[in-house]
């Protein structure tokens, strides 16, 4: 089945499958903005999104990996929230966002419906932080979506994570064909070695663990603490080998995929 998929910024994407619209992590405030993401870290938002809210749609439901950081789910976004059937996010984020929130534990799935078309979504488990500092920065949770008629496999949506053995969990248990990578070496000067989401080196383990036809960077660009641009990435998948599996969608753009 083909799948229209468009990044519109960070790790904002609208994912049409079927009859059924999904959007992950919505960040849609304009650019400029200085936020904090606590413990005296924070940053500002180089970049606006490249479609506006209001031109967003329906939503059948939001696909959030944490609610706490704003990189991930800013005012803009959090106003949007309401307008979803169903926002699916962590255990902790539903107690905080309420109303239609609805909290997953790791390898929980929740089926998505529209005119007798279901998506099964699953939660994956995921670490925001190295080194043990996931323990201190809160909970977040990437997903998998299974559907009638994938060619190659589930769409895997890693959230905010950084490599650790419970992506080898996943590709034991699941047949990933396309991966949705949230890289870009998110970090922050007083943290030294510690980083909050892939870097390049752990994007490739990730994808030779996995193993999926298709792989989708997001969530390089748009944010100062964004540490490893698209061209640092990209050298680094080149020289793995594996830049021919690799797909930059297009800021903005609907591209046609068939998953």
């Amino acid at each position: 089945m083909n799948c229209r998929l468009t990044h519109i910024s960070t790790a904002t994407m609208l994912l049409e499958i079927g009859p059924l619209r999904l959007l992950t992590d919505p960040v849609f405030d304009p650019a400029g903005g200085r936020y904090s993401f606590g413990y005296g870290t924070g940053a500002t938002k180089l970049t606006a999104p490249t479609i506006k809210p209001e031109d967003i749609g329906d939503i059948d439901a939001v696909l959030l990996s944490h609610d706490h950081h704003e990189d991930n789910l800013d005012r803009a976004g959090r106003a949007l929230l309401p307008l979803a059937k169903h926002v699916l996010t962590t255990i902790a984020g539903a107690k905080r966002l309420r109303g239609n929130a609805v909290g997953l534990k790791s390898w929980q799935s929740k089926i998505i419906e529209s005119n007798g078309f279901q998506i099964r979504v699953t939660a994956m488990p995921a670490h925001h932080g190295s080194l043990g500092s996931y323990l201190i920065v809160g909970e977040t949770t990437g997903f998998l979506l299974e559907w009638e008629g994938q060619k190659y496999g589930a769409l895997y949506i890693s959230g905010d994570t950084v490599w650790f053995n419970g992506i080898n969990e996943i590709a034991g248990r699941y047949k990933v064909g396309t991966a949705i990578l949230h890289i870009g070496r998110a970090s922050f000067p007083i943290t030294g070695p510690i980083r909050f989401t892939f870097n390049a080196k752990d994007a490739v383990r990730a994808i030779h663990a996995l193993n999926p036809q298709t792989v989708i960077p997001i969530h390089y660009e748009g944010w100062k603490h964004f540490r490893e641009p698209k061209a640092e990435a990209e050298k680094v998948f080149t020289e793995a080998g594996i830049n021919e599996r690799v797909q930059w969608l297009p800021l903005g753009k609907p591209v046609d995929l068939e998953i």
